[in-house]
Order: structure tokens, then C-alpha cells, then sequence
């Protein structure tokens, strides 16, 4: 098998596949690591790119960063979440069906938290 010499442009550069199939790659790489945050960045650049699998993986880290997320964020988490799993092509398959039904349930438990909050009082 003929070798290609590396040169600095090739940097980022796919040697096989699509952009879509190495940012998903790279995706699962950080999911792995437990980076979530880049893991859903590198998920979000495949998925805008329309790689299906990619949209389901950035749902379902989205959701996973928003349970874990204490910032206040978590609302724009998940509604991110449910764009990209509510989009995905692939969403008549179990895979993607457990995704919404998880997401769902994630919407139940954020909305339960809102109501169990102390009212602020103003004025």
C-alpha cells in the first residue's frame, strides 16, 4: 500500500470518508474521554452536515450534559436536545424512539424541579 507523505496542510484534512464522518468520529472519541462539551461540539459540526447517527449522539449528550449541568443551563440543553432529536432522520428506529422517550422523561423531571423552586418574592 502506497504511503502519502504528511505535509501541514493535510492537518484536519480526512484521509477516507466525509468531514461529517470524522467530526462523528472525533465525537465519540471525547464522549468516550467523558468530555461531553466537546464531544456534543464535534456532534453538532457532523449532525449540521447531515450525518443522522450524529444528530441522535448530540441529543443524547445534550441531555446527559443537562442532567449533569447545575448552571442554569439545562433548560437550553435540552431543548437543543430535542431539535436535533425531533430533526434526525433515523427517527423511527428503537435507537431513536429510547432517545425521545429519555428526552421526555428528562423534560418531566426539569419541569418538576421548576415547581418544586420557592416563588421569589418581588416588590
Amino acid at each position: 500500500m502506497p504511503v502519502r507523505p504528511w505535509s501541514p496542510e493535510d492537518l484536519g484534512r480526512p484521509t477516507d470518508g466525509t468531514w461529517a464522518d470524522v467530526a462523528f468520529g472525533l465525537g465519540e472519541i471525547y464522549e468516550c474521554e467523558g468530555d461531553l462539551g466537546q464531544a456534543a461540539d464535534w456532534f453538532r459540526r457532523a449532525a449540521e452536515s447531515g450525518h443522522a447517527a450524529a444528530a441522535l449522539r448530540l441529543g443524547a449528550v445534550l441531555g446527559r450534559m443537562a442532567d449533569d449541568g447545575a448552571d442554569g443551563s439545562a433548560e437550553d440543553l435540552l431543548a437543543e436536545a430535542t431539535r436535533w432529536l425531533s430533526g434526525a432522520q433515523d427517527i423511527a428506529t428503537p435507537d431513536a424512539i429510547e432517545l425521545i422517550t429519555d428526552m421526555l422523561n428528562r423534560h418531566q423531571r426539569q419541569a418538576a424541579r421548576r415547581g418544586l423552586e420557592p416563588a421569589v418574592a418581588t416588590g
